[in-house]
């Protein structure tokens, strides 16, 4: 039975980046465990901890040495080993010496491909205590840290200066540096609550020694409940429910060690305020959770945590709300003084911004974007006229004090001054909803204005930076065309709409004034949008193979490409698909490597399975043609898939190369005619078996 023991690995520094800190954990431990197995080490459970001083891995079970292994070397090829006279080559005596070995020692490898001089030597696997120092100091090195520092007379650098290192293999210290720092076993709890050393046994005291003697909660998602569960607890003392976002939630989490819940208020005048605004105050400028009530409306209250147990609570309240109160004064200066010019005398000042130094200003984005709206709204049965109002509007709340001091508010505060303006109500919607959807997942537009408005605007932009030659490479895509890609799609697949994306980039191109190639821009954009489109389908359940069998008849309505998807899938659940999307491959390679073409007119036939092929194929061609026109899909594939029976018999009786030249002209054109049919739909020979 192989040996094994737990390990512990702990890092202590100064308080770490927040919005780092869980990314930092998690690449940590993913660093040492793709490093364990490359090394050949087995365990059975591995934890990253995290808090704002330390990195910590709790990795269960871990071998305690390597396996013995055999390494084997392959030298010169067996003709070229020995010499004419059968005496070893200088190449053979060679591959020995680099060995370190004598030639006798080598053995011979035979394979299929030749034969060949090899060298086994048994390697005995390492103590795992010795490999982990460098397998951890590779790990560290590897985080994904933008900008590292030094700290003292160190030459190490890391994230923040490191104060202490544990690295304990059951019960024994592992000494060795760590960014500067000997290795042992003594750890350090609470800044505040517990600043003396604390001795680690064994590897499994880790978490109950940080929080019954450290006050230090280590598990980073038992932190984040505890904060949760006591902000909400917090909150029904006041009457409210606790407004908690996720990303929020972590940050607290990772601001504190050992976090304590504190109520505050503020002067009810200020729920006067969008909301939006208050959240937006509460949660990026002071980490605070806003209260809600039942119906969903703000209380004049918000939740804070303090990182210490304080004797004096009230001070911590207090010193809160000073603090929050001229963010609000603020806010609700910028809302005054915003509303007393109107979205649309805000137009002009449009022309002062720059978009792109190739697409003008924000003002002529305006203008193409009210064109390619009222185009789309046209195509919607939507009301153009609004759409088009809406467009004008949609980038005068950037020219806002609000929107110029919380930039994650446009939109949302462009709805605000728009109803507060007395615009038509879906004009005022679609200015918020212009940018839906926010994140992966998200609410997208449905009204259809808002529909119009948020394609246009994500239309032109692709279209736009395109054309400017600023396609995404890599990770780099700053004006997040991947998103907009993936909001188009989502706009028109989730809610039905038989728009064609290859015509709205034709009328957003013809906007652009400036030198590009319009022909070679359009076939990158397609394809650009449909790379993302494939990620789409693949996360919603199709296969790759369902995906290129319909993008190989180029579809460009991503409705009806989702629409024939489905049918795909659907189609090869039959138990005459295999067999099908075999006879259309072959069909396919017939067609392709036939020197002659198919006959215009499908001439004479002799055979039974032929002319019963033919007869099927025509009945089938009439039986799908009113499905493909109500875009049934699902329907027409299976009305084709009756034709297994008579596809099968042809293959088995029919020699379509025959040497008579008309006949298998007939024979090429009966092959196209019945392949055509499906190809109407998809490629099903690109399916797999």
């Amino acid at each position: 039975m192989t040996a094994t023991n737990h390990l512990l690995f702990e890092l202590g520094c100064e308080e770490l980046p927040p919005k780092s800190l869980k990314r930092l954990s998690q690449a940590l431990l993913d660093n040492l465990l793709t490093s364990l197995q490359d090394a050949g080490l087995s365990y059975t459970r591995a934890r990253a901890y995290a808090t704002p001083r330390r990195l910590a891995v709790l990795i269960d079970d871990l071998q305690t040495f390597q396996a013995d292994k055999i390494v084997e070397k392959r030298g010169p090829a067996l003709q070229a080993a020995y010499g004419p006279d059968g005496a070893p080559s200088k190449a053979a005596l060679g591959f020995a010496a680099s060995c370190g070995a004598s030639f006798e020692q080598l053995e011979k490898l035979e394979t299929d491909k030749g034969s060949w001089l090899i060298f086994k030597q048994a390697v005995k696997g390492q103590a795992t205590a010795e490999l982990l120092p460098d397998i951890i100091r590779k790990a560290l090195a590897n985080l994904p840290i933008a900008k590292r520092m030094r700290w003292g007379s160190f030459d190490a650098e890391f994230a923040r200066p490191v104060h202490w290192a544990v690295l304990l293999f059951g019960s024994e210290i592992i000494v060795t540096d760590i960014l500067g720092r000997t290795t042992g076993r003594i750890t350090r709890g609470h800044r505040f609550h517990a600043p003396q050393d604390l001795s680690i046994h064994d590897p499994h005291e880790y978490l109950d020694v940080l929080k019954q003697q450290g006050k230090v909660l280590a598990d980073f998602e038992e932190r984040m409940a505890v904060i949760r569960d006591a902000a909400n607890q917090a909150a029904e003392k006041v009457g409210g429910v606790a407004h908690i976002e996720a990303d929020l939630l972590e940050e607290v989490a990772a601001l504190n060690e050992w976090p304590v819940p504190v109520v505050g208020n503020f002067d009810a005048r200020f729920l006067e305020l969008p909301q939006e605004v208050l959240i937006t105050t509460m949660q990026a400028n002071q980490k605070y959770f806003p209260v809600k009530n039942a119906q969903g409306g703000l209380l004049p209250h918000f939740i804070t945590f303090a990182n210490i147990e304080s004797s004096r609570p009230d001070s911590i309240r207090a010193g809160n709300e000073r603090v929050v109160l001229p963010r609000l004064v603020d806010a609700e200066f910028f809302w005054k003084q915003d509303r007393k010019q109107s979205l649309a005398e805000r137009v002009d000042s449009l022309k002062t911004i720059v978009f792109q130094k190739d697409l003008g200003t924000l003002f002529d984005k305006t203008e193409r974007v009210a064109n390619l709206a009222g185009l789309v709204a046209e195509q919607l049965g939507a009301d153009a006229g609004l759409a088009k109002r809406a467009a004008l509007l949609a980038k005068t709340d950037l020219m806002t004090n609000m929107v110029g001091e919380f930039a994650n508010l446009q939109g949302s505060m462009g709805r605000y001054y728009a109803i507060a303006d007395g615009e038509d109500l879906a004009v005022a919607n679609a200015l918020e909803e212009q940018y839906f959807p926010k994140q992966s997942g998200g609410e997208i537009p449905q009204a259809p204005v808002s529909v119009a408005l948020a394609l246009a605007e994500k239309v032109d932009t692709l279209a736009g930076i395109f054309s400017a030659g600023l396609i995404p490479t890599g990770d780099k895509d700053p004006y997040a065309l991947r998103r907009a890609a993936i909001g188009i799609l989502r706009i028109l697949v989730e809610n039905g709409l038989a728009l064609d994306v290859a015509e709205l980039l034709d009328a957003a191109l013809a906007q652009f004034g400036h030198a590009f190639d319009r022909s070679e821009t359009r076939q990158k954009l397609v394809g650009f949008i449909f790379d993302r489109l494939k990620g789409y389908c693949l996360d919603q359940g199709f296969s790759s193979d369902e995906f290129e069998a319909v993008l190989a008849v180029n579809p460009t309505r991503p409705f009806d490409f989702w629409q024939r998807l489905r049918a795909v899938q659907d189609f090869r659940t039959l138990p005459e698909a295999e067999s099908l999307a075999a006879a259309n491959k072959r069909i396919g390679n017939i067609l392709k490597k036939s020197e002659q073409a198919p006959a215009e007119q499908i001439g004479i036939l002799v055979e039974t399975a032929e002319k019963n092929l033919l007869a099927a194929a025509e009945q089938s061609e009439a039986d799908i043609g009113p499905l493909l026109a109500e875009q049934n899909y699902a329907l027409a594939l299976s009305r084709l898939a009756q034709l297994r029976d008579s596809v099968d018999a042809f293959f088995d009786n029919v020699m379509v190369n025959t040497d008579d030249p008309a006949l298998r002209s007939s024979r090429l054109a009966l092959l196209a005619k019945l392949s055509n049919q499906f190809l109407q739909i998809a490629d099903i020979s690109k399916l797999q078996s």
